[in-house]
């Protein structure tokens, strides 16, 4: 847990001044015989690179809490929670509404190091990096939905490293 504190500590330093928290967001998904929900708090970066007319290079900060329940048949662990810090970046419109696509690498925690008989994972310490499209609408560009594809994988530090693919649907809500 003591990487968890870090990344907590490292991303509201890194967020610049204090603020509140700019919105929230629920997804569900599935991959691998394993099914995934998680909730979670984003803080939006106040930079924008790359602006032009109409679109520009922004993002924020995602810190996550999720539950993954395993279905295989051969049973083995078949839960584990997770808890996620992920820098986003997103290509987005600049009155941030309408079609948006977004990628990033952040770090996780696993409560467990493997789901199922067959998937097995070597550390709790896991990279996760997402690539995903949505459509951000509303009065106010408050509600967003997307498709987000997701590997998770500890790159190798300690074996066995088979990882794990989600395939997700977000909903997002902005305040």
């Amino acid at each position: 847990m003591r990487i968890a504190s870090w990344c907590v500590a490292a991303a509201l330093l890194s967020a610049g001044n204090a603020h509140a928290v700019d919105g929230f967001a629920v997804e569900a998904g599935n991959g691998d015989a394993t099914d995934m929900a998680r909730i979670g708090i984003q803080w939006n970066w106040k930079k924008r690179w790359f602006q032009g007319a109409s679109w520009h290079l922004g993002g924020y900060w995602d810190l996550q809490l999720g539950y993954w329940r395993g279905h295989s048949a051969a049973g083995g662990n078949n839960t584990i929670t997770d808890l996620g810090l992920t820098p986003v970046f997103r290509l987005q419109q600049n009155d941030l509404k309408g079609l948006y696509a977004e990628a990033a690498i952040g770090f996780h925690l696993l409560s467990k190091t493997a789901i199922n008989a067959d998937r097995k994972f070597g550390s709790s310490f896991q990279f996760g990096d997402h690539v995903g499209a949505g459509y951000r609408f509303g009065t106010k560009g408050e509600f967003d939905v997307s498709y987000r594809y997701q590997h998770l994988s500890n790159g190798g530090i300690q074996q066995p490293n088979q990882g794990i693919s989600f395939n997700q649907i977000r909903f997002q809500y902005h305040f």
